[in-house]
């Protein structure tokens, strides 16, 4: 017997919600595990973050976290991987849904193969209003400067309440939203293609989507590694003088002597973490896809 009108919107609706729900779970699942080497790298990411800030050949970075000693290594590791889990779950499932939206609302308007980038841009601007507290906390935390007078996690928190959300919590929120707009553009646009191809060189699946993950971050940090340097800079200090983004930008570019070379450094283990993590989460998160059809 046929269903009514209704009864059939209602069902399509539910099959949607269904669909939109297993993309939210299997992203926040995929970054979840992936948070492994994120811990296991940690005093990697550290080194790089103190290069970031100082300008510091890596070996004085490792000098300065030896001497602070085993208890401080590991001083800001909560922020990222609570961001990691959280970001991997609103990321994927966020761009599923507005995926879908533009497929309904935008047919023969945009092309079909834009579609996945422009749903990613969007995802990446909310992630971006989203997690840029966490990033600024990661930051104060992560900076040696800081231990004296803000020594805990709730001393920081109280310190960036009361500079109010421009200064505090969402410092440099500009150029967190330009890189992770782009990023997550970049990310869900070239996924597909780039796994399609190397799928066509004869590798499994999950080995497709694991080099898709690895080749496409490798491109997306490489492009966008002077905006997280920018980012670092800007918040890694808590009451000192406030400059705008442009500002901050040409403090930064005079003090690295305008140089590439001096602006990348450290970059070089910020993609290769990164290509490592994306790698994994992305043969998860597609491999979790495919078996729940």
């Amino acid at each position: 017997m046929t269903g009514s009108p209704n009864h059939k919107q209602d069902e399509a609706h539910l099959r949607h919600s269904v669909v939109h729900f297993k993309s939210y779970l299997h992203g926040g699942t995929s970054s979840l595990l992936s948070t492994i080497p994120t811990l296991v790298v940690f005093p990697v990411y550290k080194t790089v973050f103190r290069q970031q800030i100082n300008n510091t050949p890596v070996h004085q970075a490792v000098g300065q976290l030896f001497k602070e000693g085993p208890v401080k290594l590991y001083r800001g590791v909560a922020p990222p991987l609570l961001m990691r889990t959280l970001n991997g779950t609103m990321l994927f499932g966020l761009q599923d849904t507005l995926l879908c939206q533009l497929s309904l609302s935008s047919q023969n308007v945009i092309p079909t193969s834009a579609l996945p980038a422009l749903a990613g841009f969007g995802a990446g601007v909310v992630e971006a209003v989203v997690f840029t507290p966490f990033e600024r906390v990661q930051n104060v935390l992560q900076n040696g400067q800081n231990d004296r007078h803000l020594p805990t996690l709730k001393s920081v928190l109280v310190r960036l309440r009361a500079q109010g959300p421009t200064l505090g919590y969402y410092r440099a929120f500009l150029p967190i939203t330009a890189r992770n707009s782009l990023g997550s553009s970049l990310y869900f646009g070239l996924k597909e293609p780039v796994c399609a191809a190397v799928a066509g060189q004869g590798l499994s699946p999950v080995a497709a989507s694991f080099v898709s993950g690895t080749l496409t971050s490798m491109a997306i940090s490489l492009a966008l590694y002077p905006l997280s340097v920018l980012v670092a800079n800007m918040q890694a200090q808590v009451g000192r003088e406030v400059k705008g983004v442009m500002a901050c930008w040409r403090m930064l570019w005079k003090s690295r002597q305008q140089s590439v070379a001096l602006l990348y450094r450290g970059g070089s283990l910020v993609i290769l973490r990164s290509c490592i993590t994306w790698g994994i989460t992305t043969a998860i998160y597609d491999r979790q896809e495919k078996r729940s059809g």
